[in-house]
């Protein structure tokens, strides 16, 4: 039975990923396609990324210079081929995530991000690596910022070299970054400035991010205390900019984070059972 879960996550990502290479053109901004927000990712020109991206609106680039720039070497493939290979990264990412007992169900948790092509997936991903390597934290802090709050993580603990690692990572990223494109930073600082407000907008959940701020700091202090380190993702998750139902793609961090219990519990209630077939990649004190 556990084969069988295994398996049925690869056919579910392969199914997806073919479902996806048949529907992604016509590209219908305002319909249910796949790609509804990779399509920023692949559209947004380098010389003049924000020029008219507010939150929320169809097709906005609101990441920073460098992330378009690091994903320079898919944007030069046509739209179908990028938006399969940007989702097959996704799941990817998934699956390391997951292991291949829990891929199944986390694919179906994180269908809506799959299917839009959101990077929440590889923010649950950095949230996960950045307690083995910090610098993976660049990746939050330099796309959607606020999920960057989950450092106070090392604050509270104390871990003044994760935290050093975190800034110094970030800062090389962002120094190469504007020495290739000064004015896109300039104008990514001021779409930030005028973003700050538009915590909520039509589709998401409708709780400001003055409102979930202090909650969030207060699951992650908590969390950091007692060494419960799947509480982080959900503390992340909190501070989000904007929160949409996908967003809870973040929880696949929280699973990769207990994945030896979860297995555990799945694999005693299944007919056959035998012992994981992987460890997790971060468990919890």
């Amino acid at each position: 039975m556990a084969g069988l879960l295994a398996r049925a996550g690869v056919v579910l990502a392969v199914a997806l990923l073919a479902l996806i290479a048949f529907t992604a053109e016509p590209f219908d901004p305002i319909g249910l396609g796949p790609g509804q927000d990779a399509r920023a990712y692949w559209s947004a020109p380098l010389d003049d990324p924000y020029a008219g991206s507010i939150v929320g609106a169809e097709s906005a680039y609101l990441y920073s210079p460098a992330f378009l720039q690091a994903l320079a070497p898919l944007r030069i493939l046509p739209w179908t081929p990028f938006l399969v290979a940007w989702t097959g990264l996704l799941l990817l990412a998934l699956r390391a995530l997951s292991g291949p007992l829990l891929f199944a169900p986390l694919v179906v948790l994180t269908f809506p991000e799959l299917w839009g092509g959101n990077i929440t997936i590889l923010l649950a991903g950095a949230v996960v690596l950045g307690f083995r390597a910090a610098g993976a934290w660049a990746l939050p802090l330099l796309t959607k910022v606020t999920p960057g709050v989950g450092l106070l993580w090392f604050l509270v603990r104390r871990e003044w070299g994760a935290l050093f690692l975190a800034a110094i990572a970030t800062l090389a990223v962002t120094g190469l970054s504007a020495l290739l494109a000064p004015d896109a930073w300039r104008s990514w600082v001021d779409l930030l400035r005028a973003s700050a407000g538009a915590s909520t907008v039509s589709g998401s959940i409708p709780i400001p991010f003055l409102l979930r701020l202090p909650v969030a700091l207060l699951v992650i202090a908590w969390a950091a205390r007692r060494d419960a380190r799947w509480l982080l993702p959900v503390g992340v998750l909190l501070a989000m900019p904007v929160i949409w139902p996908g967003s809870l793609a973040l929880l696949a961090g929280s699973v990769a984070l207990r994945r030896r219990e979860i297995e555990r519990a799945l694999l005693s209630r299944l007919p056959g059972r035998s012992a994981p077939s992987s460890a997790p990649i971060e468990t919890t004190a």
